[in-house]
């Protein structure tokens, strides 16, 4: 019964893990789309894993950045690999580039956070006056 419940713990931190983690692609969203995301995420998971592939990896750098810059974020992790992807089923593989960046709250993220959605609802209430 043990070795079960062990094998259930190990599952659902893998699941978390996977959870807090946002793939980027450099054409499908924009950058604040991310940005965004990746605040919920950490507000959610108290951090988040910004992953991209090959070209998209200037894009999670900037995202981080952004984060970093604002005082949202602290980097915690960083990691750099390369994969084998394949185009299609059957393919020779083809290394890829592959970054991974591990951020996590800052001590006033909540504030931060606060502050901007004061924000935003004053700029609502001024637009429809």
């Amino acid at each position: 019964m043990e070795g079960i419940t062990e094998g259930v713990n190990k599952m659902n931190i893998s699941e978390n893990q996977k959870r807090n983690r946002i793939q980027v692609s450099n054409t499908k969203k924009s950058l604040f789309f991310y940005v965004n995301l990746a605040k919920r995420y950490m507000q959610q998971f108290n951090e988040v894993e910004l992953s991209a592939l090959g070209m998209a990896i200037a894009t999670v750098v900037t995202v981080a950045e952004i984060l970093k810059n604002n005082g949202f974020a602290v980097e915690k992790k960083i990691r750099t690999l390369t994969v084998d992807m394949r185009d299609e089923p059957g393919a020779r593989p083809v290394p890829k580039a592959k970054i991974e960046i591990l951020l996590g709250k800052t001590e006033n993220f909540d504030e931060l956070m606060a502050a901007e959605a004061e924000q935003r609802e004053f700029g609502e209430s001024e637009e429809q006056n």
